[in-house]
C-alpha cells in the first residue's frame, strides 16, 4: 500500500488540492488534534468543501493528533520529545480505534495524511507513519 502526507505550511489550499489531484489522492485524512487554521482555507468545514469540490473526501481523525505539549515540543525542534508523547496519545482507546479506521481506510483508496508542518520529519504524522503503516510506501507530498 502507498501512503501520502502533505503538510499546508506556507501553501494555499488552491495548492494543496492541486498536489493531492496530482498524486491521486482520493481521501484526505485530518490527523490534526485542533482542525481549524488562521491560514485561510484550513479549517476544516471550509477545507472539507473545497476538497469535496476536487472530487476528494475529507475525513478528520482528531485523536490522531498531538497533544499541546506534543505540539510545543515540535515548535522547539525536540523530535524525542514529540515520539514520547505521541506515542502516549496513540495508545488511547479513541486513536487506537481511529488509527484501525485510517488503515481501513487507507486500505481502500489513496489517502494522504494531512498536517500543517511542511516538513513531514518535522511532524506527528511520521510518527504515525512509521508505527502503523512502516510496511507501507510513503510519499511526502508538497504544495
Amino acid at each position: 500500500m502507498r501512503i501520502f502526507t502533505i503538510g499546508y505550511e506556507g501553501a494555499t489550499q488552491a495548492e494543496l488540492i492541486a498536489a493531492l489531484q496530482e498524486a491521486g489522492v482520493k481521501l484526505l485524512a485530518d490527523i490534526r488534534a485542533v482542525p481549524l487554521s488562521r491560514r485561510p482555507g484550513f479549517s476544516k468545514n471550509i477545507l472539507a468543501a473545497g476538497l469535496r469540490e476536487a472530487g476528494i473526501e475529507y475525513v478528520g481523525l482528531k485523536a490522531l493528533g498531538t497533544p499541546p505539549a506534543g505540539r510545543e515540543a515540535a515548535r522547539k525542534g525536540d523530535h524525542a520529545k514529540l515520539r514520547d508523547i505521541y506515542a502516549g496519545q496513540l495508545d488511547l482507546p479513541e486513536a487506537v480505534v481511529q488509527a484501525e479506521q485510517l488503515r481501513e481506510m487507507a486500505a481502500e483508496r489513496p489517502t494522504a495524511l494531512l498536517c500543517f508542518e511542511r516538513d513531514a520529519s518535522a511532524c506527528h504524522r511520521s510518527v504515525l507513519l512509521e508505527m502503523l503503516f512502516a510496511e507501507d510506501e510513503r510519499v511526502d507530498l508538497t504544495p
